[in-house]
């Protein structure tokens, strides 16, 4: 996708959603740590029924610490892997009352040493939390990005250094809330619903489906 596309790709998407958000529910720093590590391999939807009474009871990495794993469990046992995502949770919740007084730390580094928390985690705390220029690549802005030529890669990372290198200065905050809310509702995985597409046009992708009802699976 030429510059002058990007730009025009991000300006239409910022038009119609100027103040992009994640999608999971949290009150505080922690909480959303807690929210993006549950949420892997798990939609937000689902993530967002186990953790409203969870947050309620559980605010810091301390009151989590004395929930302890199996009441964790009990909060998170409708969410996929919840075993090893309860144990992770509280192993992260140690590590930060241990070594950061009870505090998230705003370092990427430090972040992804945390159990349970890899680049993609970090980069979503740090955008969303910290206001940081990250692209946190899950499966939809992977497919958005190769599948519009927008950001082209074999893998998350190197689809995430292309958006590094792409995005224009005046979308880097909100670039990847606009990308996965994008690929969720519109740029589907199997057929993306390109009639309704505000982006249409600048699209690389070449069997768009036009018509409502005309769907085909997509690659």
């Amino acid at each position: 996708m030429k510059k002058d596309n990007v730009f025009e790709f991000f300006r239409r998407l910022a038009e119609l959603n100027p103040s992009p958000e994640t999608e999971l529910e949290f009150g505080n720093t922690y909480q959303l740590l807690v929210a993006v590590v549950l949420s892997a391999q798990a939609t937000d939807v689902g993530v967002n029924k186990a953790t409203r009474a969870l947050f309620r009871e559980v605010k810091t990495p301390a009151q989590m610490v004395a929930l302890g794993e199996e009441g964790l469990k009990e909060h998170i046992k409708t969410i996929g892997l919840f075993n090893s995502k309860a144990k992770n949770v509280i192993a992260l919740s140690e590590i930060l009352v241990e070594r950061y007084d009870g505090k998230v730390p705003q370092d990427r580094d430090a972040l992804v040493e945390l159990p349970g928390v890899g680049r993609k985690t970090a980069n979503v705390v740090m955008n969303c939390a910290f206001g940081a220029e990250t692209f946190a690549v899950d499966t939809h802005i992977f497919r958005v990005g190769n599948r519009t030529g927008l950001a082209k890669g074999k893998t998350p990372l190197a689809v995430e250094k292309q958006l590094e290198k792409k995005v224009p200065a005046p979308f880097r905050v909100g670039a990847h809330h606009w990308l996965i809310l994008h690929g969720r509702y519109i740029c589907k995985a199997r057929s993306p619903e390109c009639w309704r597409c505000p982006v249409v046009d600048l699209c690389g992708y070449k069997p768009k489906i036009m018509e409502k009802g005309a769907a085909k699976k997509a690659s």
